[in-house]
């Protein structure tokens, strides 16, 4: 159940007048690790909040409501998770004037991997969003390449696998293609194809990593994809089946043992970043437009013996000095 909370349009109050702050989190598959972290570092502020949290599901038929709830709720500030859900309440720079999106609410998003890409700001610098703001935890992904070639250093073709149905893994596919130019590997990729309702079914997730082994891919990349990652462990169990090393840029991934490696940043320190950012506006005056987009600095490299021994690939000393091992 949500709690409303009376805002004056346009309004941010400091920390000397803010009493009791109502803050709704916007999430797309449940409240997980950001969203936990998120949640941790605001309960222990020295602040009277009242944090709830409404989950779309995963359901896209319910991204057009998120706003008009928020509305209903009228909360001190909104916190949106993903792409999806963060256009749905926002809209992206070309709807700036379009009543339907929230431009008045301050906004802070997080879980977005390409917010620039996506239009959501202009800039990770300066937004050009009176209202918004948010985190950037995605590394740049010559990383990712740098780190499979560490790995393998016969690396010739990475294998990718996307979802048309969402926003964050078609702009990963076109900023991989656009790298495999810039960083001369080649990349094979394959679209999972979508049911009469408009989404990607489970059962071709095996079909489709077999397709990039035939088109002779050296290690499979998981994108951006919310839909993949709820169903990383079928997608395992195939690469594990085909003998494919898998690199996310999830680490739970790794530590399911559903991947072989991961490069990422922890979500959990991601929701903790968002919480930073909704304290400089509740409780420090800040205007959300004002602030940059803040950016994750630290990342980990996980490796998962346990998939390594199956597919038969295992990591080079080297890179198991920095990275952190898990069976």
């Amino acid at each position: 159940m949500f709690v409303i909370a009376a805002v004056i349009s346009g309004y941010i109050p400091t920390a000397s007048q803010a009493g009791h702050m109502n803050i709704l989190i916007e999430t797309w598959r449940g409240c997980e690790e950001a969203c936990q972290g998120l949640t941790d570092y605001l309960e222990a502020l020295d602040h009277d909040v009242n944090i709830n949290v409404r989950d779309a599901g995963q359901d896209t038929g319910v991204l057009p409501l998120l706003f008009e709830e928020a509305r209903e709720q009228d909360p001190d500030l909104i916190v949106s998770w993903g792409t999806s859900v963060t256009k749905a309440i926002a809209g992206d720079m070309s709807q700036l004037d379009d009543p339907a999106y929230n431009h008045e609410i301050p906004q802070v998003f997080m879980i977005v991997a390409d917010p620039v890409g996506s239009g959501l700001v202009q800039s990770l610098d300066a937004t050009g969003r009176e209202n918004l703001t948010g985190t950037y935890n995605r590394m740049p992904e010559s990383v990712t390449i740098q780190t499979i070639r560490h790995y393998l250093p016969t690396f010739e073709t990475l294998g990718l696998i996307y979802n048309e149905n969402e926003q964050n893994s078609v702009l990963k596919y076109r900023e991989m293609a656009e790298l495999a130019e810039e960083e001369n590997f080649r990349l094979v990729a394959a679209a999972l194809p979508l049911a009469p309702d408009g989404l990607p079914m489970v059962e071709d997730i095996p079909l489709k990593v077999r397709e990039l082994v035939r088109e002779g891919a050296d290690f499979l990349y998981v994108g951006s994809s919310s839909f993949l990652q709820a169903n990383s462990a079928t997608l395992g169990a195939a690469a594990r089946n085909a003998g494919l090393p898998v690199i996310s840029p999830y680490e739970e991934a790794a530590r399911q043992g559903d991947a072989l490696l991961s490069v990422a940043a922890n979500y959990y320190e991601v929701g903790r970043l968002a919480g930073q950012q909704v304290e400089k506006i509740l409780f420090g005056g800040a205007s959300p437009g004002a602030l940059p987009v803040a950016r994750m600095t630290d990342f980990s490299v996980t490796v998962n013996l346990s998939m390594a021994k199956d597919i038969g690939l295992f990591p080079p000393v080297s890179l198991l000095q920095i990275a952190e091992v898990v069976e």
